[in-house]
């Protein structure tokens, strides 16, 4: 596996197009196995993630065909089969299939799902919210075996707005007979899109962009064509990666409506936000001044950007405090940041960051794949040559991180292992 290499200490300058939405498409594509007919879906980024999730649906059957970012699922004669092990041990977005699984076979047979190691992550609340409307659920170690002689409508109220959680009993909702009231309800944008997806499809859905869902059941889905929205995080990382290196980005195809918090903690550190539909400008001159921010559900500061800032925040003129609310083990980039010469003090769930200017090259690793993309912009702020490790997390969620920001002028490209006995690094 290739590792990045980045030069530091230049300046950001030009536009990168921001990739359609991870977290969106997903659950998209599994909500796919529901339709009867042929499904497009555009602005699809080339990611890991999306290419392991297209193996599975080819391997339930279903004909699947992605050109550029286009991609046609036809889920006609699509079979209810166990979902291979190695596909659900290798992203956690696995777990997603159980509500359309169940809705279309009335079985469901997966494993634990897998992904990035950022700490518990626990399915209680997809179980319970699946058993709701009518499912058996059998948990066997690492198995989960579902059936269901047909789903539902029921009453939820999730105790905490869990994305996956809510994704599933929407999906499931939408097969099941009667009507569906979801509380507590999550609220990411990611949400949305999956609910506008399925009303393309003819599924009856209000409520869209609240807590609380009203899912009418029971309708055939016909097929139908949507556009994936810009990734949010993708854009919020190239957002860090211009505060930390400085310099001027234009962000096209970024989703500006759904960003608030991050432009707003953007703004806070000293970045010139200009916001247009569908793109953002900013503008960094001077390190970035230190901010205090806590991670918390839609509409809050994202817990997948708390890596990117916290890279941000060591080299800011000053003391910074961020704590993570979602993920405990988010701050494990925290130790590799310090490799870096970064100087973070973990209390609890808060990180205290001390900036310095600049950081030192080295080499370092990214565990789980907002790390990873993190570590690539500290080295943006880092003298000398900064090796980053995990390539193969990033590269589940982002299409091209190194091409992306080459072409806003950073030095920074992916090299063979071997190359860094080259510099030393080894």
């Amino acid at each position: 596996m290739p590792v990045i290499c980045v030069q530091g200490l230049r300046r950001l300058n030009g536009e990168i197009w921001i990739q359609g939405s991870k977290n969106a498409v997903l659950p998209m594509m599994a909500a796919s196995l529901l339709c009867r007919g042929t499904v497009t879906i555009a602005n699809v980024p080339l990611i890991e993630d999306v290419f392991c999730m297209l193996e599975i649906l080819r391997t339930l059957g279903c004909r699947c065909d992605l050109r550029e970012h286009v991609l046609t699922v036809d889920a006609r004669d699509a079979v209810g089969r166990p979902v291979p092990e190695e596909a659900c041990r290798s992203m956690r977005s696995s777990i997603m299939l159980l509500g359309p699984l169940l809705g279309r076979f009335g079985a469901a047979q997966i494993w634990y799902p897998g992904g990035c190691s950022i700490g518990s992550r626990p399915i209680d609340l997809h179980l319970g919210a699946l058993r709701s409307l009518g499912a058996q659920i059998v948990v066997e170690g690492e198995q989960i075996r579902a059936q269901a002689s047909g789903l539902h409508g029921a009453r939820l109220r999730f105790p905490y707005p869990s994305v996956g959680a809510t994704e599933n009993a929407v999906m499931a909702a939408v097969a099941s007979e009667g009507t569906t009231r979801i509380s507590g309800a999550a609220r990411e944008p990611e949400i949305e899109a999956l609910c506008d997806f399925l009303r393309t499809l003819g599924a009856g859905i209000s409520g869209i962009g609240s807590g609380t869902l009203t899912v009418t059941g029971g309708s055939l889905l016909h097929g139908g064509s949507f556009t994936v929205p810009g990734d949010r995080i993708v854009a919020g990382t190239y957002l860090g990666a211009a505060l930390t290196a400085g310099g001027e980005l234009l962000l096209r195809g970024a989703p500006e409506g759904q960003m608030g918090a991050a432009l707003a903690a953007a703004s806070r550190m000293g970045a010139e936000i200009a916001v247009e539909p569908c793109s953002i400008r900013i503008k960094m001159t001077g390190r970035p001044r230190p901010v205090s921010l806590t991670t918390e559900p839609y509409p809050g500061f994202p817990t997948d950007l708390q890596s990117v800032m916290l890279a941000a925040a060591s080299v800011a003129e000053g003391d910074s405090f961020i704590r993570e609310t979602v993920f405990e083990e988010r701050f494990s980039t925290a130790k590799e940041l310090r490799k870096l010469g970064a100087h973070i003090i973990i209390n609890g769930g808060t990180a205290a960051v001390e900036g310095r200017w600049p950081l030192c090259g080295g080499s370092v690793s990214g565990r789980d794949l907002r790390g990873g993309a993190a570590l690539a912009v500290a080295g943006l702020a880092a003298e000398g040559t900064t090796f980053v490790d995990g390539y193969a997390h990033i590269r589940r969620g982002y299409e091209d991180i190194c091409g992306d920001l080459a072409g806003a002028g950073a030095e920074i490209c992916l090299e063979d292992i071997d190359r860094r006995k080259e510099h030393g690094a080894l």
